[in-house]
């Protein structure tokens, strides 16, 4: 009973700590006439700024048979334009004292750089340059397919953990393009060329395309007045309708194996398909959110302690899932077994604790710590001004709104044991799973 008064006290006090006007990181908006959205996150405890640039456009939205175009663009990007040499886009914003990066994923790709705040005027200066004015050549394709390869070779070819990773996706997801690699498939990528890049910069490339994000020391109004100065000249673009194949109804379970020579110790791994906050039934996403806390989101978890501390089957344990993406997302479960122990009896022992939880239910009091500890990593965020551009951009360009990531500390106060316990036993039916095992050769 103390324990549960103690999660309650700690939940209500992280509430009570949030601002009167509910939210994580009161952002405000704008949105430039050609259509390019910007939100702006106020912090004036030091003088840096992250700018960020997300493109509503990822690996998912690649035309069949270009698999890696969005990534291989990615990399293109920092190709220059009649106004920047090739290559010096980095160079810039590291003699200025700045660091910058981009990523790819299934939804978006984006871009940002990290400086002095006083900087920000050179940041959106560079970034809108290639907005519109990107200058490839047949040479910088030829370059840079082979460095893109290359990142598979060793990211996915070299590590049979990644190839496995790979498998079970492409396993789970077999009509959403989903399934298919961010990197691409080799044979694929091999193929790519300056046209296909190219058609992918103008089909995707535009400003009512994109969500501007900059965090930090900097208001509103310095924002909009430098994003019309740069991104607001440029013209917005005929864009093409975000329709993407859709998964079947899974009717039966799925199971992989890949044996590999790399491999030093087997694991166990297994997926069901899930919705997300966008796509399927959506209001089960924050209550599964929960369960996956409580069943393996750390070292506390059920997972864990039955069949690490407890059993001493699994030298790891746990469970994860993402609610944020565009359509229907997955829930995962992982362990690897002891010494002495094979995957056949850590997965009789996984789905032990698995129908132990879906018969009898989580109690209020792992319910309870679970959203204190889930509500406490989003007040967190707060402290790194360079994590909120990043949350609010994989927001948005998962199809929900500003207004959806304030809620969450309150969506997930809100969550009840029974709640977590109807999305659970809606999404891990045994017929939506896909369980795979990852061998040594021997």
């Amino acid at each position: 009973m103390m324990k549960h008064t103690l999660g309650c006290c700690l939940l209500a006090w992280l509430l009570l700590a949030l601002p009167a006007r509910a939210g994580l990181f009161n952002p405000q908006l704008h949105t430039l006439a050609n259509g390019l959205e910007i939100v702006v996150i106020e912090d004036h405890r030091a003088p840096v700024v992250s700018h960020m640039l997300q493109y509503r456009v990822g690996a998912a939205d690649e035309v069949a048979g270009q698999s890696g175009i969005a990534h291989f663009l990615e990399h293109l990007m920092f190709k220059g334009t009649p106004n920047l040499p090739s290559g010096e886009f980095s160079r810039v914003i590291a003699r200025n004292g700045g660091r910058d990066n981009a990523f790819t994923a299934q939804d978006k790709t984006a871009y940002f750089q990290n400086l002095a705040s006083d900087k920000l005027e050179l940041a959106m200066r560079l970034e809108s340059d290639r907005m519109a004015n990107l200058q490839l050549g047949a040479r910088d394709v030829e370059l840079e397919r082979e460095v893109i390869l290359e990142e598979r070779r060793s990211r996915v070819d070299n590590n049979p953990a990644a190839q496995f990773n790979e498998v079970m996706r492409a396993t789970q997801y077999l009509n959403h393009p989903y399934g298919r690699p961010i990197i691409g498939w080799e044979h694929e990528m091999r193929q790519l060329d300056l046209d296909d890049a190219t058609a992918f910069y103008r089909r995707y490339y535009a400003p009512n395309n994109a969500i501007l994000l900059v965090a930090g020391d900097v208001t509103l109004a310095q924002v909009v007045a430098l994003a019309e100065k740069y991104y607001g000249p440029i013209p917005r673009r005929e864009l093409p309708p975000r329709v993407r194949p859709q998964e079947p109804p899974q009717l039966a379970a799925r199971r992989v194996e890949l044996r590999h020579e790399r491999v030093g110790q087997a694991s166990l791994s297994r997926t069901y398909l899930a919705p997300s906050r966008s796509a399927g039934a959506t209001e089960q996403a924050i209550p599964l959110s929960v369960f996956a806390q409580v069943l393996g989101g750390s070292t506390i978890s059920r997972l864990y302690q039955e069949l690490v501390v407890g059993q001493k089957i699994a030298v790891n344990a746990g469970a994860y899932y993402d609610a944020t993406s565009l359509d229907q997302s997955s829930f995962g479960l992982y362990a690897t077994p002891a010494p002495g122990h094979t995957l056949e009896e850590l997965e009789q022992a996984v789905d032990r604790v698995l129908a132990e939880a879906l018969e009898k239910g989580l109690t209020e009091e792992e319910i309870e710590r679970a959203k204190a500890g889930m509500v406490a990593s989003a007040v967190y965020a707060r402290d790194n001004i360079f994590s909120a551009p990043r949350i609010l951009g994989d927001a948005l360009t998962a199809g929900l709104s500003v207004a959806d990531v304030e809620a969450w500390p309150e969506l997930v106060a809100a969550v009840t044991p029974e709640q977590a316990m109807t999305a659970a036993r809606a999404v891990l039916e045994p017929r939506r799973s896909v369980t795979g095992y990852l061998l040594p050769e021997s």
